[in-house]
């Protein structure tokens, strides 16, 4: 019997038993990816040896870029759920990120970056395309995936694992591929590829339209003329991500001010207009985030600083370093069903540690990961290159931090906000991950030694991972002594579904908590 309802399930539209259109988002998500971890692998190293920047204005570039990739999630998601619905949405964005790898490709001159070599522009205009595409994709994507299946269906946590897979499966491809054909080969080539990448991702979700099921389709009927105003909307935006790439301090003002406005009101909100149960859940909502910005200060240096210090630093055998970019997406894909395992089998012993400890537990291993990179590197001698393993060993100290920290955090955010503020506290955990990575620019800034040797310049950088070892060591030891009074004031023992939420909380937070990696990440 059960046979034949799979052949028949099958005969009607489904793959494995889960819809069409699940793969059809694996597919261009996936080619997303790809593109966009294939670009980010080779970035650093085309601001510093192609466009001359120093590796302080390379850093700060970086961290300025990849932080506004974090908040133009919030405008995608609002115009798709307003206005455009998300299917449109995606497709916007996926122009927008064909156009802007393509443009990538657009070399010029070898030149410094305050050159006035025309075709710099054409790279900000690059970086700002994949800006706002990633705006208007990664918001929403995702979400179509949910809006495959009934909230109680039993299918769901499969689907996003499914999903997740073909995130890191991208993310390692494009790295590996994208990096060795850049380097080798040449920039434009590197580039050209996650162009070609993006490209088949939007072709393959256009043509799995239909097996969408019509999901993600706008709210309302949908005007021409509407429609055409929200893409000028996503023009003026990157038009305004040009800019602001250009300017980088003028990011680091804008997170600083508009996060001093949004933790202000959250507070003003909680203390006023909620009883203290829910008032005392969003303050450990917020101590949460808190922490994720070290976090993610310090592992977005795999991108910037800890890229070039494999390049100059590290016997690699010959292996083009942005290829090690993949090392973290590979160490996923292994090892997020073992936190998976491990989680369900804590939590069925009764022995799970909490949301806060596990925080604590992510914010010490990122930070033990740059310890023993220095311990090996200063063990071998300053002036020998440091051996390969060291990589390895801090992407897997990252990897598994990223695993008790990043689901865990976003399942805690759905958990501890009353539903009327369930957006505004993801809103503020995704804010926190923009502030984390221009935080992580300023960090990469600092391992910077201009006019210097090689020595000394390798001195630099291990005393900045030195620090900021320590200090993250001692936070999350921090962490790890509160986190019983932050359990506390989560109320857990209290905790109920809002009416008719029920069968997607089971279904959402299960998965979340089980160690599976968000689609948001840049390693979203």
């Amino acid at each position: 019997m059960a046979t034949q309802q799979l052949a028949h399930g099958d005969s009607a539209g489904t793959i494995l038993g889960h819809p069409k259109g699940l793969f059809v988002l694996f597919f261009a998500e996936m080619w997303e990816r790809f593109s966009y971890y294939g670009m980010r692998a080779l970035l650093i190293f085309y601001l510093t040896k192609h466009w001359l920047f120093s590796d302080s204005d390379a850093g700060i570039i970086y961290g300025a870029y990849t932080a506004l990739v974090y908040i133009t999630p919030v405008v995608g998601g609002y115009m798709a759920d307003k206005v455009l619905g998300q299917r449109k949405a995606v497709a916007f964005g996926a122009v927008l990120l064909t156009l802007g790898h393509f443009f990538m490709a657009f070399e010029g001159e070898a030149a410094a970056g305050n050159t006035d070599n025309p075709v710099i522009y054409v790279f900000w205009l690059a970086l700002a395309l994949i800006i706002v595409g990633s705006g208007f994709l990664k918001a929403n994507i995702s979400v179509i995936v949910g809006q495959l299946y009934p909230r109680t269906d039993v299918r769901r946590d499969g689907a996003y694992t499914i999903f997740y897979m073909g995130i890191n499966l991208g993310a390692a491809l494009g790295s590996l591929l994208c990096g060795y054909i850049g380097e080798t080969y040449g920039w434009a080539y590197g580039f050209g590829l996650a162009g070609i990448g993006m490209l088949f991702g939007l072709l393959v979700f256009t043509w799995g339209k239909p097996m969408l099921l019509g999901r993600g389709e706008p709210p309302k009927p949908l005007a021409k003329a509407t429609e055409w105003k929200m893409y000028g909307i996503g023009a003026a935006l990157v038009a305004i991500c040009w800019a602001l790439i250009q300017y980088q301090q003028v990011v680091g003002w804008l997170l600083g001010v508009f996060g001093l406005l949004l933790v202000s009101y959250v507070i003003f909100t909680s203390v006023t207009k909620l009883d203290p149960e829910d008032r005392d859940r969003i303050f450990a909502a917020m101590f949460l985030i808190i922490t994720s910005i070290i976090f993610w200060a310090l592992f977005e240096q795999a991108g910037s600083s800890l890229n070039l210090f494999t390049d100059r630093h590290v016997d690699r055998g010959g292996v083009p370093a942005s290829t090690f970019q993949s090392i973290n997406a590979i160490y996923i894909i292994l090892l997020a069903p073992l936190f998976a395992t491990a989680w369900t089998w804590m939590g069925r012993k009764g022995v799970e540690p909490s949301s806060p400890f596990k925080f604590g537990l992510g914010v010490i291993q990122v930070g033990l990961g740059f310890l023993v990179l220095v311990w090996g590197a200063s063990s071998v001698g300053i002036n020998v290159p440091t051996p390969v393993i060291f990589i390895f060993l801090i992407y897997l100290l990252h990897t598994t931090g990223e695993l008790c920290l990043s689901p865990v955090g976003l399942s805690a955010m759905n958990r501890l906000a009353p539903a009327h503020m369930a957006s505004l506290i993801m809103g503020m955990w995704f804010f926190a991950s923009a502030t984390g990575n221009f935080a992580a620019g300023l960090i990469a800034a600092a391992t910077g030694a201009e006019g210097v040797g090689e020595e000394a310049g390798k001195q630099v950088v291990l005393d900045v991972y030195s620090t900021v070892g320590w200090v993250a060591v001692a936070v999350g030891i921090g962490v790890l002594v509160i986190s019983p009074l932050i359990k506390k004031l989560m109320h857990l023992d209290t905790l109920t579904d809002d009416e008719g939420l029920a069968g997607a909380a089971e279904a959402g937070l299960e998965a979340q908590e089980a160690g599976i990696r968000p689609a948001t990440r840049p390693a979203e």
